[in-house]
């Protein structure tokens, strides 16, 4: 006895074993292309997880530059850049309101050291001193 199946699309009889044969390769060819697919999905996830990566590094390259002191910037800045000329002597007039010479003098040195500039490249247009 042969069993014998319906197919649809040609309308003839196929055999049991054909059948069952036709299912298997169909489903065969749907998981091939499943697993082809999750292959591109987890290369384009590893793709983009390195670029991620390469670019957190960067930001934190870039913050800790930042975050360095200005003492120890400074050999690196001046290696890449050629040393340009200071300005010579003062850079205009300073206004001083009931503040001592020595003071100003002070506090204009405080304020270009916190800054990491020379100081004739500061310009300091008032001092005053708050009461």
């Amino acid at each position: 006895m042969q069993i014998m199946m319906d197919v649809a699309a040609s309308g003839t009889m196929l055999p049991f074993g054909d059948t069952v044969l036709t299912a298997v390769l169909g489903y065969g060819v749907v998981f091939l292309g499943l697993l082809v697919l999750m292959a591109i999905v987890y290369l384009m996830g590893a793709v983009f997880k390195a670029l991620g990566a390469r670019k957190a590094a960067k930001a934190e390259a870039e913050r800790n530059a930042r975050a360095m002191p200005v003492a120890a910037r400074a050999p690196a800045a001046a290696a890449k850049a050629p040393e340009k000329p200071l300005a010579p002597g003062a850079a205009g007039e300073v206004k001083r309101f009931d503040v001592p010479d020595k003071e100003a003098a002070m506090i204009m040195a405080i304020v270009a050291d916190q800054l990491g500039k020379p100081l004739n490249e500061l310009r300091f247009k008032s001092i005053k001193e708050v009461k």
